[in-house]
């Protein structure tokens, strides 16, 4: 049985889930900071965490499994370019997701621990929420980068 089309559907799909439930935990996570209402982002903070656990951590296992496997089905070795760097990439995403997992822990712990206190985000709040935010970007455009190779394949000689 022919199973390479449903390991790039499942391939692609993983990848669409990784994407957009980044850049839906980023946006909402955001938009509740900026409002500064301690209990909604307390709120948003601790759906994040339940987001990022269904989704992105299923995705994240799913992705090498597939790829692999697709890899395996269509004759590609891994030590292709465009797979070899595509794999880099993933390696660098994991450097900057698995520190971002812990930290909107924190931040949801920190959020809800002032909510009932009835006092403000503690200073520790805003200090991981800024690195949050600047893990986020090399992350994102390393998963954009991924899958731009994905669909192009370039002929990449390493």
């Amino acid at each position: 049985m022919d199973y390479e089309p449903l390991l790039r559907w499942l391939h692609v799909i993983g990848a669409c889930v990784l994407l957009g439930t980044g850049a839906g935990i980023a946006f909402f996570m955001v938009m509740a900071v900026r409002t500064g209402r301690t209990a909604l982002i307390a709120h948003v903070a601790s759906t994040v965490v339940i987001a990022d656990t269904l989704f992105t951590a299923t995705a994240v296992i799913v992705q090498p499994v597939t790829g692999y496997l697709l890899a395996l089905a269509v004759g590609w070795p891994l030590t292709k370019g465009w797979i070899a760097l595509s794999l880099v990439l993933y390696v660098i995403t994991g450097m900057f997701w698995l520190p971002v997992v812990w930290i909107q822990i924190r931040l949801r712990d920190l959020a809800r621990q002032a909510e009932a206190d009835g006092g403000a985000l503690p200073d520790a709040f805003h200090r991981l929420y800024r690195i949050w935010f600047a893990f986020g970007f090399p992350a994102f455009a390393a998963v954009l980068a991924i899958v731009w190779l994905m669909l192009a394949r370039p002929a990449i000689e390493f």
